[in-house]
């Protein structure tokens, strides 16, 4: 996050405008809109800034900036087309600490103005911290299509029952789960569209029913699949328990775009592993799943790519099981999946591979067991999770299996992200590309005919975050 988002007062607070120009005249306005008291400088005005002064909504000096006009200021906004005045205003609002905004030169500014939603009491702000202004109303144009007009409506009315609500159900938890069922369901319908007598009548006859309910006594738990690494392919449904979780239990492999997605006041439990580290073994997670679920809290276990492809997901569903948890899992995209179609890998092909098969390459006892002549069949793709630590290994046993020397294998490290790297060779050559990539993160590799397809396609397939090969 480039800059830190903040709504900040400014009913009857007193704020600069420098400069008479048409953006001057839009920046009072906004300023106008939040109570504040508007005072201009500048040589001459015209159109709307000069009507805005007749009709007395701003106070103008017509003359050039002093310093001393900061004083008293709780926010500067200069809109002059004067660089040297630009630069004059900025330096000394900076020096005094009040928060100062030059329009278009976002590196004169200590603060951004966003493009804004207004839904009052609803305010949405969206900001590309000064990078694309442009970028940002459209976003905002988009937004405002989508919210409905009367959104304001619903705010208000719950304005008038928060105290009340807050008062009857004193838990947390349950204040929360009651405005979910109120906003997501016919009373928020109601208050939406303008029936607020009948939003009334059906949120106290809720308010009233759910003071009677009991909390329930055990959680829940949901394993859900986080996906291979880009947010984008995050399911609705994990985006939606993220959002009502109250414990967010976490690996390594889930990626930090995709964890600031869960509530913001949900506890966060990191219980991250790599290859021969621990944060916490298998069996204490597997209890602090259960002892969360006990404890009445709706529990979201996030894994990196899909629970049950290699995630150890079936034993935490059967320790929950045999301890009487309710439990639920969502799929994600397998870390296979993802990598794959980043690098326009098909997995299967009619003329090349006709299996797809996913294994581990963990060491198990000291080697790498598993069924190598099954893996070195031909007209198959093999992907091989975990296996970047154990690939000259793995190499070898597939050659001395049968598999030729010059069999294509691909090696995908953070694989759908911005940080992917990519390095393509043979069996044979692989393991010195490797070491030259230096490659970093989770790594999948990818091993048949199927590689050769995306290199034939596309020539920049070996280009590795300009390590080359």
């Amino acid at each position: 996050m480039q800059s830190f988002p903040l709504f900040l007062t400014l009913q009857d607070r007193h704020v600069l405008v420098v400069g008479g120009t048409e953006a001057a005249a839009r920046k009072a306005e906004l300023l106008l809109s939040a109570g504040a008291k508007v005072t201009l400088i500048a040589d001459t005005v015209v159109g709307e800034i000069a009507q805005l002064i007749a009709d007395g909504h701003i106070s103008w000096a017509g003359r050039r900036f002093d310093d001393a006009d900061l004083d008293g200021m709780s926010l500067v906004i200069v809109a002059a087309e004067d660089e040297a005045l630009q630069a004059r205003v900025s330096h000394a609002a900076q020096q005094r600490c009040v928060p100062v905004n030059v329009v278009d030169r976002p590196k004169l500014s200590s603060f951004i103005m966003p493009a804004i939603v207004d839904r009052a009491p609803i305010t949405i702000a969206i900001s590309t911290g000064g990078a694309a202004p442009a970028l940002a109303r459209r976003l905002r144009a988009e937004i405002e299509r989508a919210m409905p007009a009367a959104i304001g409506r619903m705010a208000r009315f719950a304005e008038i029952f928060r105290e009340q609500v807050r008062r009857t159900l004193a838990e947390p938890r349950a204040r929360r789960r009651f405005w979910d069922r109120v906003f997501a369901g016919r009373i928020g319908e109601m208050a939406l569209a303008g029936d607020e007598i009948g939003a009334r009548r059906e949120l106290i006859r809720l308010l009233d029913s759910t003071r009677n309910e009991a909390e329930p006594a055990v959680g829940m738990v949901h394993l859900v699949g986080a996906g291979p690494g880009d947010p984008d392919l995050l399911t609705m449904k994990a985006h939606r328990l993220l959002q009502r979780a109250d414990v967010v239990v976490y690996d390594r492999l889930v990626a930090p775009e995709i964890l600031a997605m869960a509530r913001r006041d949900a506890e966060r439990v990191h219980v991250g592993k790599r290859s021969g580290h621990h944060a916490m073994l298998q069996a204490e997670i597997n209890q602090r799943l259960v002892s969360l679920a006990r404890a009445g809290k709706s529990v979201v276990r996030l894994k990196g790519g899909d629970p049950f492809v290699f995630g150890r997901g079936g034993e935490e569903v059967e320790a929950l099981m045999q301890a009487g948890i309710a439990v639920e899992v969502v799929p994600g995209v397998t870390a296979a999946l993802g990598c794959a179609a980043s690098a326009g890998i098909p997995l299967t092909h009619r003329d090349h591979a006709h299996a797809c098969v996913f294994v581990t390459g963990h060491l198990k006892d000291g080697e790498v067991a598993l069924d190598w002549p099954m893996l070195a069949r031909p007209r198959q793709t093999v992907v091989i999770y975990m296996g970047a630590e154990t690939l000259p290994s793995i190499a070898d046993q597939l050659i001395e299996h049968g598999l030729p020397a010059a069999t294509p294998i691909a090696l995908i490290a953070n694989g759908t992200t911005n940080r992917e790297q990519r390095v393509v060779g043979t069996l044979a050559t692989i393991e010195r590309q490797a070491v030259r990539a230096g490659l970093r993160g989770p790594t999948l590799c990818i091993v048949g005919e199927v590689v050769s397809l995306a290199l034939a396609r596309d020539p920049e397939f070996r280009f590795v975050s300009g390590i080359g090969l």
